[in-house]
């Protein structure tokens, strides 16, 4: 009798980790085994993918897109869209290096200026969307349309202009040595064995937890994926000072998402605006806030970018930054309808669409090509998100 209970227990634990991830509780699962099969398979094909050199360029590719990103999963968090934040990127890039480069400002204050731009940016489109009830899509789409012109405005008749201040080219383009690289892995490691044991505690003394199974599985994936990218990152040029940003900004954006009584207050304005609004919450200052960030989030993202590339010109923040910027948390298990996701959404999503964009073109594949494998997996991503709210509508009516 023991063991058939028992069997039955496995059975039933097992139904209900599989209609969790069907769901999309347990959404970075499927997101992590999707990435190993992409790297399974551009490693197949080319067997350059998963060398040194070629994952550090990852690394700084997704840089610029994880950190618009950032600001995309707060938009997204409402169940509201910024179309905008590509423009954005390109616009606030231009402006700093118009300062710097034409009018001699400093590389720090031409920084803050460009930051400054996506912030007031960000504030006027959330005020237009929250006062007058303008749909954030209308908004935002008259946004792409018009920064993009005050991009043109602003590099004039040059149509292009390099950057060589070290202090702005070295954000994209500082790599430290390997004992730092390591410094820096020990306390990501740390950090999170910290912030998972406190929580754990918490958990605990609320009596919604017991044992350190899970948590010590937590922290031991991290750890092992740290030491492992420490070590890939400094068998090459070392580990580079822009994926620290945008990891930097990914825990302490994260922190405010969970965290904080803003972010708490921005999960409820996006699961039920309603329902926020009665229970006393500011519904458009969150709105006009959670905008404000998106639109910091991407003229830092634009800043990365230029920098990397060390020139802004009329493209800056067009081409397929906007789809990527929105597909990647997305893919990564933030919904489209508000109310449920995550900030590290932005990182591994960035990896996903950056994995996939860079084994393409180690395959030297077709714009055109690029573009429908992106919409495609952007397209079932979205199927993915609809059906995994459909199970949960039906199984809280059950």
């Amino acid at each position: 009798m023991n063991s058939e209970a028992a069997t039955v227990d496995r059975r039933v634990e097992a139904r209900a980790a599989l209609r969790k991830f069907v769901q999309g509780d347990i959404a970075s699962l499927r997101v992590v085994l999707g990435l190993a099969v992409i790297w399974a398979i551009f490693q197949f094909q080319n067997d350059r993918f998963l060398s040194a050199e070629n994952l550090t360029n990852l690394m700084l590719q997704i840089t610029a897109v994880g950190l618009i990103s950032i600001g995309v999963v707060f938009v997204l968090l409402l169940g509201e869209i910024d179309l905008s934040v590509g423009a954005v990127s390109g616009l606030a890039a231009a402006v700093m290096t118009v300062l710097n480069v034409q009018h001699g400002w400093s590389p720090y204050l031409a920084i803050v200026a460009g930051i400054l731009v996506g912030t007031a940016i960000g504030l006027l489109q959330g005020g237009l969307f929250s006062r007058f009830g303008v749909p954030s899509f209308v908004v935002t789409l008259a946004g792409l349309l018009a920064w993009q012109g005050a991009l043109l405005q602003v590099l004039g008749s040059t149509g292009s202009i390099n950057i060589t201040d070290p202090k702005i080219t070295g954000l994209a383009n500082t790599f430290y040595s390997d004992t730092v690289g390591w410094i820096f892995g020990a306390a990501v490691i740390a950090t999170y064995a910290g912030v998972v044991l406190v929580t754990h505690r918490r958990k605990i003394a609320a009596g919604l937890e017991e044992g350190l199974a899970s948590p010590l599985v937590k922290v031991g994936a991290v750890a092992l994926v740290t030491i492992g990218v420490a070590a890939i990152l400094n068998s090459d040029r070392g580990v580079p000072l822009a994926l620290l940003v945008l990891l930097a900004f990914v825990f302490g954006m994260e922190y405010v998402a969970k965290r904080t009584r803003f972010g708490r207050h921005v999960y409820a304005v996006g699961g039920n605006a309603e329902a926020a609004r009665r229970a006393g919450i500011n519904i458009n200052r969150v709105r006009v806030a959670v905008f404000a960030i998106g639109g910091s989030m991407a003229a830092i993202g634009g800043i990365l970018a230029a920098s990397r590339l060390l020139a802004v010109n009329q493209n800056s923040g067009g081409s397929e930054l906007l789809l990527l910027a929105i597909a990647g948390p997305v893919i990564a298990g933030t919904s489209l309808f508000g109310g449920r996701g995550a900030v590290w959404t932005a990182l591994l999503g960035a990896l996903v669409i950056g994995s996939i964009s860079n084994g393409m073109d180690l395959l030297a594949l077709s714009s055109a090509v690029k573009f429908m494998v992106t919409g495609g997996v952007l397209l079932l991503a979205v199927l993915i998100d609809a059906v995994a709210r459909n199970q949960r509508q039906a199984a809280g009516r059950v």
